[in-house]
């Protein structure tokens, strides 16, 4: 407890002694705030109240020897900009900033977590978990919390407007492949796939969940209290006019929400539906590790159809927006989603296309949705075999392709849901049953029906 006073008493030396420096911000960069005879007691009492045997992340070789890295403890933890902000002038308060930085150096590492940024309004205080990940909303202070130094805030030129993102939905989630690192060296991952494809598990409920779209806007790495890796460029926005009292227009930069909404009366029926969701994929990908080859089998074709699936997601800017350049490849995406699953271990080559028909217009209920499943599907198969086989498609009004392609994403997304709601997690083959029509009471429509009625997604097409 000394050594932590003494360094909350070396921070508010130092920022005492701030007021004399120059107040031209490039004047005291970080590296020349470094070499001031007055850092060094700083960088003792770092020393005394974090030891490197407990934070390791703090300190770097310097002419052989271990020493605080400067960098961290400047850069890192906000200090450095508290320093600029008090040479200049500014209102700092310097006994929230010293309690900052002593918790920064001494509280235990947290864990490293991914944040994906979603399209989406949900209602605040939203907390759903998904699996490992959690799916919440938080408020601008709550959110300000998370950074190395809540005071400064709102007191750094071009710092990002917390109040953009108050009531976003963000997944997070520990990374179990990271470690903290405080080097000042930014961390690139260019090996792992995109994101929606790489945290496919906490997305694919959510899409299942709703027709509306729904995209990962950005990703972030968080470690709570260290660093904050949120940036203004990556935070999609518009403009929006209001009127004040005075009738007066004026222009409000909003962060764009799309179309995917859930009121509050909604939240626990989209609680439920994510948790019997989520249980059931959980369910599927526990075969990875059978020694069984079905179960392995049914879990990469889950996680190959997910993927497909979430991409085409991300690639549909609105209900009936998608690249033009792009239209035709998403069919691949859909089509390949299908055969995964649909698909049987005992097919033969031949007949493929219709038996993936066949097998995913039995999923659904009426005879009428079944005649419309397999119509779409072969309308796909048609423009997916014309596209990678270079032929030229047909010519069609660009609004009856994208109307095409609506129809069939909320297809794809439907077989995808009744296929998890169907799907033994033994060594039994979910094709069969479906191809049995005599057997489809017991085996498909009882259990889509109980499902359903349990926990409803918003469109319950067919029933």
């Amino acid at each position: 407890m000394e050594d932590t006073a003494s360094l909350r008493q070396a921070v508010l030396a130092w920022l005492e002694q701030a007021r004399d420096l120059p107040s031209i911000p490039q004047e005291i960069t970080d590296v020349a705030l470094a070499v001031l005879p007055e850092w060094d007691a700083v960088s003792d009492a770092v020393v005394r109240a974090a030891p490197i045997s407990d934070h390791r992340d703090l300190y770097g070789k310097a002419d052989g020897d271990w020493a605080p890295r400067w960098s961290t403890l400047l850069g890192g933890s906000g200090l450095g900009d508290a320093t600029r902000l008090v040479a200049q002038g500014a209102t700092v308060p310097v006994e929230e900033v010293a309690d900052s930085f002593v918790a920064f150096c001494t509280a235990p590492t947290p864990a490293v977590e991914d944040w994906l940024l979603l399209t989406g309004d949900l209602p605040e205080g939203t907390r759903i978990p998904l699996g490992r990940y959690t799916l919440q909303t938080f408020t601008a202070d709550e959110l300000r919390q998370w950074g190395p130094m809540p005071a400064l805030y709102g007191l750094q030129p071009g710092g990002l407007d917390l109040c953009l993102l108050a009531g976003a939905p963000f997944v997070h989630a520990p990374d179990p492949d990271r470690t903290s690192d405080r080097s000042g060296v930014p961390w690139f991952d260019f090996s792992g796939p995109r994101p929606e494809a790489r945290h496919w598990r906490a997305l694919l409920p959510l899409i299942l969940w709703s027709p509306e779209l729904l995209h990962v806007d950005a990703v972030f790495d968080v470690e709570r209290g260290r660093e904050f890796g949120l940036h203004p460029n990556h935070v999609p926005t518009t403009l929006q006019i209001y009127e004040d009292h005075d009738g007066r227009q004026e222009e409000v930069e909003v962060r764009e929400t799309g179309t995917f909404y859930v009121t509050q009366a909604q939240l626990p029926r989209l609680e439920a539906f994510c948790a019997a969701v989520t249980a059931k994929i959980d369910a599927v990908m526990d075969g990875a590790t059978s020694s069984r080859r079905l179960p392995r089998r049914r879990a990469l074709r889950l996680e190959r159809a997910a993927r497909h699936l979430l991409q085409a997601h991300q690639r549909t800017h609105s209900d009936y927006g998608v690249w033009e350049q792009e239209a035709d490849e998403l069919h691949l995406d859909y089509v390949i989603a299908l055969e995964a699953l649909m698909a049987s271990p005992d097919d033969k080559h031949e007949g493929v296309s219709e038996r993936i028909r066949s097998r995913a217009a039995a999923l659904f209920l009426t005879l009428s949705l079944r005649q419309q499943v397999e119509t779409i599907v072969q309308e796909a198969y048609s423009a997916r075999s014309k596209y990678v086989h270079g032929d030229v498609l047909k010519d069609q009004e660009e609004s009856d392709k994208l109307a095409a392609l609506r129809e069939l994403r909320l297809i794809v997304r439907q077989v995808v849901l009744r296929w998890l709601v169907l799907t033994p997690c033994d060594t039994e083959d979910l094709a069969p049953l479906l191809d049995d029509g005599a057997g489809r009471e017991r085996a498909v429509d009882e259990p889509l029906r109980a499902f359903f009625r349990a926990t409803p997604p918003q469109d319950r097409l067919g029933l």
